[in-house]
């Protein structure tokens, strides 16, 4: 089975030095915070060329964090994307306010910053774009949006670490930005992690305090806050891999070129994602998402399936907009966010992870447009 991501390869490549960092965790006795994860917080600040980085447990709680940092409460709006994994929206709704939902660009399905301004109201403090599948989103025109309407900016860089806008790291362009390090992630952890990066003194004082149960000094408490560590084990393992994460994601890069010289001269009813986002950015290509068009519209279910049968796993993101959970679609209804809709119904990503070969590529392909025609045989244009 050629897996969507098969984490069973970059393991084996990088098993020793792993095993050696665990067991030096564990030989310290030092389990929480410490020595490891404070070397982490700085190799990774490096990396992203920001001062202050901060490990947390998980993606969501770095959102979760930012917000509360950002003093975003009960009352309050942000304007987020309708096409996302449900942390950005929930991370939102636990803070008490209310996520407000726009449509996604055709190209890349990140949030479309053309139709910020028109979802900005007085009740508005921020902006929470999400750089989907490792696409940059248009950050030009949803900074300019935030300075004019005094708004904060909180990225969701869960799918895009190292990817650029204009030579900047996603994540360092707004005011804080939120990283996961769940296992399949492009540089993923041996379980939940996720980190908060930010620039600003004020946020970096309240994150340091909400991730330590409100205290800056032990068991002094300052405000309400959490118990959201970035375990020493998650930050050795991460330690070993961040050194290769910038070739991992040109692999990915040469992945995605590659998909695009097999499919481009065939004539699938299929959307490719593209090389690229926009002019000056760099995408780190988290996922490979095509779009089902013309006969197989509305088929992928069935595709899928046919796929998975010749030993292919392919997967939706996601098959539900933001504005369809039952959660949110009481605010919403059926053609609001015809994108994110579409794409809800008609995305596929096939395979895509920096070991994958170019002959199980080739090999994907070959069956992607073999089982295209099939269904077009079966089912008509």
């Amino acid at each position: 089975m050629i897996r969507i991501t098969d984490l069973t390869r970059q393991y084996a490549t990088l098993a020793n030095d792993i095993e050696r960092e665990i067991a030096a965790v564990c030989a310290s006795g030092i389990f929480i915070k410490g020595p490891v994860l404070a070397d982490f917080e700085t190799q990774i600040a490096q990396y992203l060329q920001t001062p202050f980085a901060l490990g947390v447990n998980s993606g969501t709680d770095a959102l979760v964090l930012a917000l509360k940092a950002a003093e975003i409460g009960p009352g309050d709006e942000v304007i987020t994307t309708a096409m996302t994994f449900i942390a950005t929206a929930e991370s939102i709704s636990l803070t008490g306010a209310t996520p407000v939902f726009i449509d996604i660009e055709s190209h890349t399905e990140c949030l479309k910053a053309d139709d910020l301004e028109q979802a900005v109201t007085p009740r508005t403090r921020a902006i929470l774009p999400v750089h989907l599948h490792g696409y940059p989103c248009d950050m030009r025109t949803i900074l300019k949006v935030a300075r004019e309407h005094q708004l904060i900016v909180i990225e969701d860089c869960a799918q895009s670490i190292g990817a650029l806008y204009e030579g900047k790291a996603t994540g360092t362009l707004g005011d804080i930005g939120c990283f996961s390090f769940f296992p399949t992630k492009n540089l993923g952890a041996f379980g939940d992690g996720g980190l908060v990066v930010t620039a600003n003194p004020v946020y970096q004082h309240r994150l340091r305090c909400l991730r330590e149960h409100g205290s800056e000094v032990k068991n002094i408490q300052q405000m309400l806050g959490f118990n959201s560590r970035l375990d020493a084990i998650q930050a050795a393992v991460l330690n070993v891999k961040l050194p290769y994460l910038a070739e991992w994601n040109r692999e990915r890069r040469e992945c995605a070129a590659y998909y695009e010289h097999l499919l481009a001269p065939l004539k699938l009813p299929i959307k490719r994602p593209p090389l690229e986002a926009r002019a000056n950015t760099y995408s780190v290509f988290h996922h490979y998402p095509l779009r089902l068009q013309g006969a197989l519209q509305g088929k992928r279910d069935i595709l899928q399936t046919l796929l998975y049968d010749k030993g292919i796993e392919c997967l939706s993101y996601y098959p539900q907009a933001m504005h369809q959970q039952k959660i949110y679609a009481q605010r919403y209804h059926r053609g609001d966010f015809p994108e994110a809709e579409d794409c809800a119904e008609n995305s596929l990503a096939l395979p895509l992870f920096p070991e994958l070969t170019p002959q199980e590529q080739t090999y994907i392909v070959e069956q992607l447009t073999i089982a295209a025609a099939e269904i077009t045989d079966t089912y008509g244009p």
